[in-house]
């Protein structure tokens, strides 16, 4: 046999069947987490653990599938979703806004630039007392404090994504004598769209985090959060575990829906 047919042979051993890697490249993330759960139902069923701080894989899941059958942890998981999902949209919308006429106009840029920065520099959670003040800790100020979360990073992705439209571009569109208008369509808004794209992102994953904390720490509501601080003050462990682990899901799946989105809706882009 000869070499060549050899190192074919050989190079064709490495490939894998289509169906393995699709599975693989879809399973290689999960590798980790899966890794972990096994870990902590060993630990808990080896009784290397307390039951009472870690109860089994088992326990949550059967914990789980009672709180959905009765609907309890459904209508509260719905009452989250629909709170950041408001919160996320209302921030959203202003950050962009504002980001847009910042990028497109340098007074006003001159004018807000530094509060701005100096506003980046401020902790999200700082913000939780001022909020209960102005809005109380009902619903109103838990959408304020989503809203501010998704605000921020859509503002800075967007005022850089239009600052960072070439000089030459810009000298283009005055020798072309575009509108301030038709600048803003043919040129600064396409060339900006993967810079806002990576802000709401962001925005959303920022949003379902301060939907967490808004219901942590501000007034008790329908919500996954008031179910975690039942868990807390009842010591039910496995409640409290269902909703962290519900929590992360969430997270999971929003961020897996934001980077298809993003990347079908920037299909466009020459790489």
């Amino acid at each position: 046999m000869s070499l060549i047919a050899i190192a074919g042979r050989e190079r064709l051993s490495h490939i894998a069947p289509p169906p393995l890697r699709f599975i693989g490249r879809h399973l290689r993330p999960l590798a980790v987490p899966i890794a972990l759960l096994v870990i902590w139902e060993l630990l808990a069923r080896a009784g290397a653990a307390d039951p009472r701080f870690l109860p089994s894989l088992e326990e949550v899941v059967a914990r789980g599938v009672a709180e959905f059958s009765r609907g309890g942890l459904g209508f509260n998981l719905l009452a989250s979703l629909e709170r950041d999902l408001i919160g996320f949209v209302c921030g959203s919308v202003a950050g962009i806004a504002l980001g847009l006429a910042i990028g497109f106009s340098r007074l006003i840029e001159r004018l807000l630039g530094p509060v701005l920065l100096v506003h980046r520099q401020i902790a999200l959670f700082a913000w939780v007392p001022l909020i209960s003040m102005w809005f109380g800790g009902g619903e109103a100020g838990k959408i304020v404090f989503i809203a501010l979360a998704a605000f921020q990073p859509t503002l800075i992705n967007t005022w850089q994504g239009v600052s960072g439209i070439p000089r030459s571009y810009r000298e283009l569109a005055d020798v072309l004598t575009f509108s301030w208008f038709d600048f803003a369509r043919i040129i600064a808004l396409p060339g900006a769209l993967p810079q806002i794209f990576t802000g709401l992102h962001a925005a959303l994953i920022y949003a379902w985090t301060a939907t967490v904390g808004a219901e942590l720490l501000l007034n008790i509501a329908p919500g996954i959060g008031g179910r975690m601080n039942e868990g807390q003050h009842l010591f039910h462990m496995d409640l409290l575990l269902l909703c962290v682990l519900l929590l992360g899901g969430v997270g999971v799946v929003f961020n897996v829906i934001a980077g298809s989105l993003e990347r079908r809706l920037l299909r466009w882009r020459i790489p």
